[in-house]
């Protein structure tokens, strides 16, 4: 019994300073002149190459089961736009970034430096950093490591299960305290947590400004679609499911704008170029549209009139009656 204890404590006390170590944070990340010189990663027992081998492999799924957009102006633009956040990031691992064709608004990061950005996000935003807002926040989850964070805290929690085989109780608590983990602590890590969001909100916007765009632009947009779907109910249900704009948010990611960011006298708000590509691709989309409603629709002939057919039947014909040429048929009389 005193073997199984000390086991147990071992454990506890293991799990409990690597935790405290994996969660330690930067004291760097207010300060918007040190971006890309401090350490706003979590530690994790996954390693970064692993984290980018993982990430690959999600990036094949997507690809596998979403329809990309080929237009390469559209494609071309994005990037450049995402790269230059990259630039102006905490971020330590290359950025792949893809547009699928989709009218969702929406756009994910996955581990190791994945983004996809919605078609329908693009349509959907008046500015082009309303966009690089966007794309600032998902690039925060990479920086970060917020897949990976979870990851830790879902093996820490599994192995904190194991620790329980040591401790005596009956077996009907034993399997009470069994159940709840198994119902419940494998739910939170389906989506980011708000803690994760919070940050991810907050490093988006040192991004962005970092990159020369108005921070405003990312609480505009997360305002206009929170407006949206408070005057229509479930007009918008599949903006960002993973991590839905909420007041709070919005409200928190003011403060830090006003805090946090010197103010500047000018910024990059939007651009002809990004007037130009919404305008290519709604073309693209309405081209697409058209080819596939003129493929899947019946083909249609003209049918000719009674008359014309009428008159056909009664124009005499010019080939000689065959009738005539044939020899006449004899009968035998009886």
């Amino acid at each position: 019994m005193k073997n199984a204890r000390s086991v147990l404590l071992v454990v506890s006390v293991s799990l409990v300073l690597f935790a405290s170590a994996a969660w330690a944070g930067d004291n760097k990340k207010d300060d918007v002149n040190q971006i890309g010189n401090r350490r706003v990663a979590k530690r994790s027992i996954i390693s970064q190459e692993k984290e980018m081998a993982i990430g690959k492999q999600y990036a094949t799924e997507v690809e596998r089961s979403a329809k990309l957009l080929t237009d390469p102006v559209v494609n071309e633009y994005v990037n450049r736009v995402a790269q230059n956040i990259a630039r102006n990031s905490d971020l330590t691992v290359p950025l792949t970034v893809k547009v699928i064709d989709s009218p969702e608004l929406n756009a994910v990061a996955l581990p190791g430096g994945f983004l996809y950005v919605n078609s329908g996000l693009i349509l959907a935003a008046d500015e082009e950093s309303q966009v690089a807002g966007v794309i600032a926040h998902e690039v925060a989850h990479v920086a970060a490591r917020h897949w990976a964070s979870q990851m830790t805290k879902s093996t820490i929690a599994q192995w904190a299960s194991l620790a329980l085989i040591f401790v005596p109780m009956s077996y009907p608590v034993y399997m009470g305290v069994m159940e709840a983990y198994m119902n419940g602590v494998p739910m939170m890590f389906l989506k980011f947590s708000r803690s994760a969001e919070a940050e991810a909100d907050y490093l988006g916007i040192q991004y962005m400004y970092k990159a020369g765009y108005d921070p405003d632009s990312y609480v505009t947009f997360f305002g206009k679609l929170i407006d949206q779907d408070r005057r229509t109910p479930g007009s918008v249900p599949t903006i960002f499911a993973s991590h839905p704009p909420t007041p709070e948010r919005v409200l928190k990611s003011e403060a830090a704008i006003k805090e946090v960011l010197p103010k500047r006298d000018q910024y990059l708000v939007s651009t002809s170029e990004f007037d130009d590509v919404k305008s290519r691709l709604q073309m693209v989309i309405s081209n697409r549209k058209r080819g596939q409603k003129e493929q899947s629709g019946p083909t249609l002939r003209k049918r000719e009139s009674t008359e014309q057919t009428t008159t056909q039947t009664q124009q005499p014909s010019d080939k000689p009656d065959q009738t005539e040429d044939k020899p006449p048929v004899l009968r035998r009389r009886d």
